[in-house]
């Protein structure tokens, strides 16, 4: 079976909404027809004309990168900069490249569950939820079609909180209603009064899925019209955030622990503040830069914080509370290449994927 672009795209888009990257972020199709046929796709962290030769020698037309290409907007395309030549390298080859970025980063399948399963931390969960994100749809429907109503809305992306899915909230009333005489109601007479044993369903959703549940619900439901609200919710999303904790299967020292993370990421070096007087069985991690994190690793009751990015002053703030380690943006991510052929290969079995050979990091040590 041939897969397009854009079945590759609204796959990932499944796994890490682009309704959940920061503002600045531009996780998305940047080149590319939608509409063509996929040959091969190449897993990156970072899309630069070497990994776009790469991927031209291997036969592939799809780069699915961390790292976006393109941040910010581009006024010409004369090649003077490694961003420009690069799209411009992409497009005359028909490579289309795609970036899955911050997105990934806060659901709890992504960058930073395999960071800590790397180092194998259990019990992990996302250190700092997201709010603003969540919805709750209530609406009435008449008892003999609850059920129809209940599975077409966790169809389509409502009720699932956690690990737990067809989640909702049940209330038998009455309803009350009398239909004009141009009305054609499924239950009752026009211009007669009419009282209908109904359900109240509640209902939460993530927002960015709000009107393909209105329209499943109005698909579903047996009414005329349907009468519904839906409510923006503060409440923390526990699946979706920013950086991860995890505990240890067994607590190490702090010096055994740097041994093991060093081992673990096949790092080359590890700046890191002054170890604790303690053992570590908890620890934070975020891909990436993540010192703005700092306050709430220290909540979270965890020995060691691994990031990257971390400024000089940053250091000082970690107060001997916790051990902040900076492994580098490059080594903290650049497993990802592998989460992302992992995911593909969870539907697309039957498309080429690799893994670039092309070392990306634009750092080099002695």
């Amino acid at each position: 079976m041939a897969y397009t672009i854009r079945e590759v795209v609204s796959y990932l888009e499944q796994i890490a909404p682009p309704a959940y990257q920061e503002s600045y972020d531009n996780a998305q199709l940047i080149t590319g027809n939608p509409q063509a046929v996929v040959q091969g796709i190449l897993c990156t962290l970072d899309a630069t004309e070497e990994v776009v030769q790469e991927a031209i020698a291997l036969g592939c037309n799809m780069i699915v990168a961390h790292h976006p290409i393109v941040f910010k907007g581009l006024k010409s395309f004369t090649g003077r900069n490694y961003v420009e030549r690069t799209i411009i390298l992409a497009i005359k080859h028909d490579i289309a490249i795609y970036a899955i970025h911050t997105n990934l980063d806060h659901v709890a399948h992504g960058v930073n569950k395999k960071i800590c399963d790397l180092l194998g931390l259990e019990k992990t969960k996302i250190l700092a939820p997201k709010k603003g994100i969540l919805s709750k749809l209530v609406t009435f429907v008449p008892k003999n079609a609850t059920e129809q109503v209940l599975q077409a809305l966790f169809a389509a992306g409502a009720g699932e909180i956690g690990e737990y899915s067809s989640c909702s909230f049940l209330l038998d009333g009455t309803g009350t209603f009398t239909p004009s005489q141009k009305a054609n109601p499924h239950i009752g007479s026009p211009g007669k009064p009419h009282e209908e044993p109904e359900t109240r369903i509640e209902v939460l959703l993530p927002s960015h899925v709000e009107r393909q549940v209105l329209s499943a619900l109005k698909l579903a439901h047996p009414y005329e019209e349907v009468a519904y609200y839906m409510q923006s919710l503060e409440n923390e999303h526990q699946e979706v955030g920013a950086g991860m904790v995890g505990e240890l299967a067994v607590p190490m020292s702090g010096e055994a622990f740097l041994v093991h993370l060093k081992q673990s990421m096949d790092l080359k070096v590890v700046k890191h503040t002054k170890l604790l007087a303690k053992e570590v069985s908890k620890v934070v991690v975020c891909g990436g830069a993540g010192i703005f994190l700092l306050s709430q690793a220290k909540k979270s009751g965890a020995q060691f914080f691994i990031t990257s990015d971390v400024k000089y002053h940053e250091f000082f703030d970690a107060e001997n509370q916790i051990v902040i380690c900076d492994i580098g943006h490059y080594e903290s991510e650049i497993y990802t290449k592998e989460l992302l052929a992992d995911i593909l290969s969870q539907k697309f079995t039957n498309i080429a994927l690799y893994l670039t050979k092309v070392v990306t990091n634009p750092i080099t040590y002695i």
